[in-house]
């Protein structure tokens, strides 16, 4: 089941959409600013999703997502990316990478909420 949630997003007024959004949705949502930031709150608690944006300093989101999935705690964790790629290329390597999916910029905090929702329900039943 989901329910602790890092979002990582170097732009603050998007960490401030999604945890609102979130946060509104019932869920416990931890932020960070960058892919760094975001892989150090990563290891040192138990996340059931993450959600990355992939442009940021420092790590990429499919850095991020590379160094998640090598640890054994996040193989199969939920991993969407947020971005404003929408290409064949990006899309083949945010798979390659390990990402369960991604939802293009701007996000639809509805269409976050119903995903995040259908990500929980294999788990659920």
């Amino acid at each position: 089941m989901i329910r602790h949630i890092l979002a990582i997003d170097d732009s603050a007024s998007m960490r401030q959409i999604l945890a609102a959004t979130l946060t509104s949705a019932g869920y416990e949502v931890t932020l960070a600013a960058d892919g760094n930031e975001g892989l150090e709150n990563a290891l040192a608690t138990s996340f059931d999703l993450v959600l990355t944006d992939q442009h940021m300093p420092g790590k990429t989101g499919l850095d991020l997502i590379a160094a998640l999935r090598g640890n054994p705690a996040y193989q199969t964790t939920p991993i969407l990316v947020l971005t404003t790629e929408s290409g064949e290329s990006f899309k083949s390597a945010a798979r390659e990478a390990g990402a369960t999916g991604w939802i293009e910029k701007p996000l639809d905090p509805d269409l976050l909420t119903e995903l995040v929702a259908a990500l929980a329900e294999p788990e659920a039943t």
